[in-house]
């Protein structure tokens, strides 16, 4: 893309861009809950009541309420998951790009991580398609940060937290290749269907057949055909695609799921 385009479309999608997050309120957020009508809540000069151990559970607390309040407002929801670093150039990526497009031309909502790499090439996507793009984003002190294609978004201090908000609504979840983040978001939401904490007929969608292949086949051999610590139907809830295009036939077979 040339220079000049990029930049409009970046300033394009600042324009768009509706953000709720904890850094942008000089790190207040939460004091609405402590504080009555009225009362200035001044902090003291020592550390923000949000960082000492007796006061983390309300921070955490806030972060759950805030985010299914977010969340309630979107219909729709795919959340796309992989790696932060991968570059434009990766193949995986432009398919991440493609089918972010695809599910935005068909009112999806496309929810990501908020960040670059994989989570920027989706919301790149719905965003080029004119659908939802929304960035779940965390506080990190290095390699995260919001992708400019986001044009909802809201901030996480806590990882646990964030997953759930990732997990809690989508129709369908859809895995490119990443590191260890991608396989603990991945292998914990086989875990919830598994259990039955997630329906059944929520797909997990692996993108990229040479990439999650030999871990398929791990999973296949050791863990349920040799120890059988599984079993094949569990195995099924895998779906593993190639392109954009299995993977959104997949997708549009879903249906909506209640929120709450």
């Amino acid at each position: 893309m040339p220079k000049n385009k990029k930049s409009s479309v970046k300033k394009g999608a600042l324009k768009r861009r509706t953000t709720v997050s904890m850094s942008d309120t000089g790190g207040k957020h939460y004091m609405h809950w402590l504080c009555s009508p009225g009362n200035k809540c001044v902090p003291s000069d020592g550390p923000v009541f949000t960082e000492e151990i007796n006061w983390k559970i309300f921070r955490i607390m806030a972060e759950f309420i805030e985010g299914f309040e977010f969340l309630s407002k979107l219909k729709k929801e795919v959340t796309f998951f992989g790696s932060a670093r991968s570059m434009p150039n990766n193949p995986y990526y432009k398919i991440a790009k493609e089918l972010g497009y695809l599910l935005g031309k068909k009112n999806y909502t496309v929810i990501t991580g908020g960040g670059p790499g994989m989570m920027e090439a989706a919301n790149w996507g719905a965003y080029d398609a004119g659908g939802e793009s929304i960035g779940l984003d965390i506080e990190l002190p290095t390699e995260q940060r919001r992708n400019q294609f986001v044009t909802k978004s809201i901030g996480f201090h806590y990882f646990f937290t964030r997953k759930v908000m990732l997990s809690a609504s989508a129709q369908a979840y859809v895995f490119f290749p990443g590191g260890f983040g991608t396989m603990d978001e991945m292998t914990e939401m086989v875990t919830l269907i598994q259990t039955g904490k997630i329906p059944r007929n929520v797909p997990v969608i692996l993108v990229g057949k040479k990439y999650w292949a030999p871990f398929l086949k791990w999973v296949n051999e050791v863990m349920c055909e040799e120890q059988r610590f599984i079993d094949k139907e569990e195995v099924a809830i895998l779906r593993l695609v190639d392109t954009a295009e299995e993977a959104f036939r997949i997708i549009s077979k879903t249906h909506e799921r209640p929120f709450g």
